[in-house]
């Protein structure tokens, strides 16, 4: 296990009013934006549905569940309890499967005594409701917290964060004073953060490339060749076009980081649970 965290000593240009931050969600990318927050100073709390999980973080600094071989700084406080976690926060980072964003939230929205900055870092549609996840979250939030929230999206693998590979990305929300104060919070040298307006994009690219991949997936393990998988990840962005547009979304959101970006990475790389889902599927 490598300690990464001297790659980046030094660096912080955090807005004071962002100081305490409230991670939602202990997976492998939960934890990597907590490790990287972490790392420019910031007090983190990490909440985990699992108590072992908790364990690990806490007495092995690690996250052996989710992320392993990843050391974790002394600044992030992992714990099980959601009004623990959000006593005080600055800043809440919802990090939880898609799945659960819906029970999440209404465990959550008593303990909210306040509007405050919301980032979703989650990627997927409601399966019954078929809504976004930044729907889900207004869903159980009075209207006027609305602007308050923010969806962060884009092509990232959780490892790779860690180890601090280059990596982009796009934050998007409706107050763009917001984005732009939310948008120092997050960047580094080695993780950038484009600012943007389209949620509706933002979320759709983030959630339709899975599908796509699952398929890029399947044409590598059928050894269908490279062509086919070009022509697969093409109009599967033709497809997402269409179907942004039909739901309000700008065109050209797609031809960024959450769309091409997001739709290209997970297409193609073997870190891509989906695509090994195809692959494996592809298989037998």
């Amino acid at each position: 296990m490598f300690d990464y965290s001297p790659l980046f000593k030094g660096y912080s240009v955090t807005p004071l009013s962002f100081r305490v931050i409230s991670v939602i969600g202990a997976g492998a990318w939960g934890t990597a934006l907590a490790h990287l927050l972490a790392t420019k100073g910031l007090n983190i709390r990490l909440w985990a549905y699992e108590p072992e999980v908790v364990e690990s973080i806490q007495t092995q600094r690690e996250n052996t569940w989710y992320l392993p071989d990843v050391v974790l700084p002394n600044s992030i406080q992992a714990m099980g309890s959601l009004s623990d976690c959000l006593h005080c926060t600055d800043l809440i980072i919802l990090a939880v499967p898609s799945h659960t964003m819906g029970n999440m939230m209404a465990q959550l929205r008593p303990l909210l005594k306040k509007p405050l900055p919301i980032t979703i870092a989650t990627k997927g549609i409601e399966e019954d409701t078929l809504q976004l996840m930044s729907q889900v979250v207004e869903g159980q939030l009075p209207v006027e917290w609305h602007t308050w929230l923010t969806v962060l999206s884009g092509p990232s693998f959780a490892a790779e964060v860690c180890r601090w590979k280059p990596t982009t990305i796009l934050l998007a929300g409706k107050d763009f004073n917001l984005v732009n104060r939310l948008q120092q919070v997050f960047l580094t040298p080695q993780f950038r953060v484009y600012a943007g307006r389209d949620m509706v994009g933002a979320q759709l690219g983030g959630a339709i490339k899975n599908v796509m991949a699952i398929a890029a997936g399947i044409v590598d393990g059928l050894e269908l060749g490279a062509n086919a998988r070009a022509a697969l990840i093409t109009r599967g962005l033709a497809e997402m076009i269409r179907l942004g547009q039909a739901m309000g979304a700008e065109p050209s959101t797609f031809y960024g980081l959450s769309g091409l970006g997001d739709l290209v990475l997970t297409s193609t790389g073997v870190l891509s649970r989906n695509y090994q889902v195809g692959l494996q599927l592809a298989k037998g």
